[in-house]
């Protein structure tokens, strides 16, 4: 079974449990065929940054185009999705809420529904620096970047199209905070820790029906475990790291043994405020200085 027609929205930060919870999705829809194939994903849903999807839609060449032209064919682009489907389909997204020249929202206001998944930035910054091949001091220095985006260059036509992050702290607020369109908050640790809870509550969120025992099943398709062996056996086509795997380890609380004092410290500088908000305990000495602040 599947929801109303419409745009679901799965946005995160990179790194965040989004591709986890889109592998859950395709279990869900494979049923009793699954495990579903995790390099299957994009048939399912795909990104709301596809170049492809947006010329298709608009029948221009983006190449031509700006990026402050193209933010402002997106919002029409996914008006015209919406008002043309005949079931639901859940698209990720990694742009953080933004608005583009013309005041509107990138993401327009046409979708039904946004489920948020949120994942301690500490943790963030160890798996981004696995998936892109950097140091942590780089993954720390990119999220703490006020004007971060994926895709930012034009040189060679990368196949999606720029996509605003802003800072961790920022995206977070910025999908929070907006009231455009309904959203849903999921934090990644409450998906490791009671993956039955936190599935059921987003599907219900954005009225996507499924039985128990579907969501069970689709639970276990989607293990951690299928989806390393999955990556070992047929590779993964959106792993881009060079050694790491894309599946490395999922871990909650890895940043622990990863990062060191100064790192921490640099991490909740820059974004505790957001991490109160979301439940993410910070260390002793930061929690001092933020009752000081108060």
């Amino acid at each position: 079974m599947s929801g109303p027609p419409g745009i679901v929205w799965l946005a995160s930060f990179p790194k965040s449990g989004n591709t986890w919870f889109r592998v859950f999705l395709a279990n869900l829809t494979a049923g009793e065929a699954g495990p579903a194939d995790i390099n299957d994903l994009d048939e399912r849903g795909g990104i709301a940054s596809d170049r492809q999807a947006l010329e298709a839609a608009t029948l221009l060449d983006s190449g031509l185009l700006s990026a402050d032209d193209v933010e402002r064919l997106r919002p029409q682009v996914y008006a015209r999705l919406a008002a043309e489907m005949t079931a639901e389909r859940w698209i990720k997204v990694h742009d953080a809420w933004t608005h583009n020249a013309d005041g509107e929202p990138v993401m327009g206001r046409a979708a039904r529904a946004a489920i948020y998944l949120a994942r301690d930035p500490r943790d963030v910054a160890v798996s981004l620096a696995h998936h892109n091949n950097i140091s942590l001091d780089g993954a720390i220095e990119l999220m703490a970047g006020p004007r971060s985006a994926l895709c930012r260059g034009r040189r060679g036509q990368p196949p999606q199209l720029r996509q605003r992050l802003l800072s961790w702290s920022a995206h977070v607020e910025s999908w929070l905070g907006q009231s455009d369109t309904p959203v849903h908050l999921v934090r990644y640790e409450d998906l490791r820790a009671d993956p039955t809870a936190a599935f059921t509550a987003a599907l219900r969120f954005a009225a996507r029906a499924a039985s128990e025992v579907e969501i069970a099943r689709a639970i276990r398709h989607s293990d951690f475990g299928e989806m390393q062996r999955q990556e070992a056996v047929r590779g993964f086509v959106e792993r881009t790291s060079r050694t790491a795997p894309f599946f490395r380890a999922g871990e909650v609380g890895g940043w622990q043994d990863a990062l060191n004092a100064d790192q921490v410290s640099r991490v909740e500088a820059a974004h505790g405020g957001a991490m109160t908000r979301l439940g993410y305990r910070l260390s002793d000495a930061a929690e001092a200085a933020a009752r000081r602040a108060t």
